[in-house]
């Protein structure tokens, strides 16, 4: 992921949705993403996220169904730097 990406404010308020517990993902190969049940806007984003590392599945499941979203260690480390 560059680094615009992830410091944009709608990346870390999507990285803060999962960290709360709000966030699901579709398991595929392009991860959807949605907070409180629905689809999030910026599917270009969520699948940055994914790709980089910084979002996954909290738990294996079948293609295309919505498990809760996990932050990865290097996705806590993105949050933690903006907060400084």
């Amino acid at each position: 992921m560059t680094p615009e990406v992830a410091c944009t404010r709608r990346a870390q308020a999507m990285l803060r949705a999962v960290v709360a517990g709000r966030a699901q993902v579709s398991c595929s190969c392009e991860p959807d993403l949605f907070i409180d049940g629905v689809s999030c806007g910026d599917q270009f984003t969520a699948h940055a996220l994914a790709h980089a590392g910084l979002i996954r599945a909290a738990r294996l499941a079948a293609i295309g169904q919505r498990v809760p979203a996990a932050l990865t260690p290097a996705g806590l480390a993105a949050l933690a730097d903006r907060a400084a």
